[in-house]
């Protein structure tokens, strides 16, 4: 099994990462709080790794810290929840937040992420709310230099993780307005997923 990876980022996207290991490509499925802290492409990179064996399938699923690993793993541990929408998950909330609204029982919060309905989200608080990760401080994610905002780039991202086309298409539009046309894409991406979250 592999549980970690230290590489080069080869290719950078919002839901994969293709990571250079001595020669060879490891294609890494990464969730949105992951994303914001990777570097560009050329740049060092070291991932927690989940690997899932399936009978047709390897799939990496890769984390920054080992508190997206371990909300992961009990994520898909939860009957119904799979890797992709454990994923999902921890790309429409911030793990410290997803504890609090576990906490919390806000059942409001957790079906606001693409893929959660209401049965998911009440399973979510009932398996996991006595087996929550013990929260520590998890250092921000760096913000990445500027690059140029491409509206067609930012709805793209926001329908592979699930959402309709004219949901996001309003969402960036916000976050453009909110966030200047200047500030770059991972940044504008974070504001549209705010948007969305309201």
């Amino acid at each position: 099994m592999i549980a970690h990876l230290r590489g080069t980022i080869l290719e950078k996207h919002p839901n994969r990462v293709v990571v250079d290991v001595g020669g060879v490509g490891y294609d890494v499925a990464v969730p949105l709080s992951t994303f914001y802290g990777l570097g560009d492409a050329g740049q060092q990179v070291a991932l927690r790794v989940h690997t899932h064996v399936r009978e047709d399938a390897l799939a990496l699923f890769g984390f920054a810290s080992v508190l997206e690993l371990d909300l992961f793993e009990r994520l898909i541990g939860i009957s119904g929840i799979g890797p992709k929408l454990g994923l999902a998950v921890l790309s429409g909330i911030e793990p410290q937040e997803l504890i609090g609204a576990i906490q919390r029982g806000d059942l409001t919060r957790l079906t606001a992420i693409p893929g959660v309905g209401k049965k998911t989200s009440e399973r979510i608080v009932l398996e996991l709310k006595d087996r929550l990760p013990k929260t520590q401080a998890v250092p921000a994610a760096p913000e990445a230099g500027a690059v140029p905002v491409l509206r067609d780039d930012l709805v793209s991202a926001l329908i592979n993780l699930g959402y309709h086309r004219p949901l996001a298409e309003k969402a960036v539009d916000a976050a453009l307005t909110v966030a200047g046309r200047d500030a770059g894409f991972e940044r504008t991406l974070k504001q549209a997923l705010r948007e969305l979250a309201k």
